[in-house]
């Protein structure tokens, strides 16, 4: 059996520019400004002629980079995956991929999110760096000791460091045994730890208001790698990860339980798909960056299916 699973990236995936070939695609800048218009914030502007540092932003990125994925989701078309996944505020965007949420609740509560944790981060400048290389018996207590959060645990040799700006500097000075470097990520504070609680009261009230479905495939969840079955649970779940840690090494073993033999990444694509070469041996991956990837994205997903 062949199975399909569809992936959307995280905080930091995003570049400049990276939306305006998608604007190309009959209906894609008329659903964006109609989105913007909700939002109150011009993802077109941001999504084609904004600086990295504007696009920084958490308040900005976040609700830039579900939207990239729900137009990625509509330009490819009807597939059949066995599963869904999203890593950090990507499982927003796997929460409409998996019926759990429409396009727009799921734009709403993205946008609360985002200057949720945008206003959290303000109490402490705090931030996030990539430790290349180690293992988690080795790099996990040595964070442990210098105050930080292994804020993104995602297999394939890497583990994201999240903390104060000084605990970071610390680590650069002083990384674990085995690991290459540490490489400061484009976001905005210590996502995924308890810097970002005052958020989760934020998000507790605004899911309140949602009413959301049961999935209709599996949903990989990022809390613990396991699939959610009812859409009050994803729910749930998507509220108090903001100050958890992401484990997505457990979703990708999940993925090989399910029996993944192929993965996409939607837009911006890339981070996740690399990830995927390393831990998933064997699985196909695509990366959608650009609609010239549509037609291999189609042909893969015909190939792959839960069927």
């Amino acid at each position: 059996m062949r199975v399909l699973v569809l992936v959307a990236p995280g905080q930091g995936a995003q570049t400049p520019g990276f939306l305006t070939p998608w604007l190309d695609l009959p209906g894609a800048e008329d659903s964006l400004r109609e989105w913007s218009t909700a939002l109150d914030l011009d993802l077109v502007h941001y999504g084609t002629k904004a600086d990295a540092d504007e696009i920084r932003d958490t308040a900005v990125a976040q609700p830039l980079l579900v939207a990239a994925g729900l137009l990625a989701a509509r330009a490819l078309g009807e597939v059949s995956p066995g599963a869904v996944a999203g890593h950090s505020v990507g499982e927003i965007t796997a929460a409409v991929l998996a019926g759990v949420l429409d396009e727009r609740a799921a734009l709403g509560f993205v946008r609360t999110r985002g200057l949720a944790m945008a206003e959290a981060a303000a109490v402490t400048e705090t931030g996030m760096s990539a430790l290349l290389g180690g293992v988690p018996e080795t790099v996990l207590p040595h964070l442990e000791r210098l105050g930080l959060t292994p804020a993104n645990v995602n297999g394939a040799g890497q583990i994201v460091a999240a903390g104060t700006m000084e605990q970071l500097a610390a680590l650069a000075g002083d990384l674990p045994e085995g690991t290459r470097r540490a490489v400061a990520l484009k976001v905005a504070g210590a996502f995924h730890t308890v810097h970002m609680a005052p958020a989760v009261a934020v998000l507790s009230a605004a899911a309140a208001g949602l009413t959301p479905s049961d999935p209709v495939l599996s949903y990989v969840s990022n809390k613990d790698g396991q699939t959610v079955p009812t859409g009050a649970e994803v729910v749930e779940r998507l509220v108090g990860q903001v100050a958890n840690p992401v484990r997505w090494d457990l979703c990708m073993e999940t993925f090989a339980a399910l029996g993944a033999t192929a993965l996409i990444e939607m837009c911006p694509g890339g981070t996740l798909t690399g990830l995927a070469k390393r831990a998933l041996p064997g699985v196909r991956t695509l990366a959608l960056k650009t609609p010239d990837d549509l037609d291999a994205a189609r042909a893969l997903a015909a190939e792959h299916t839960a069927a």
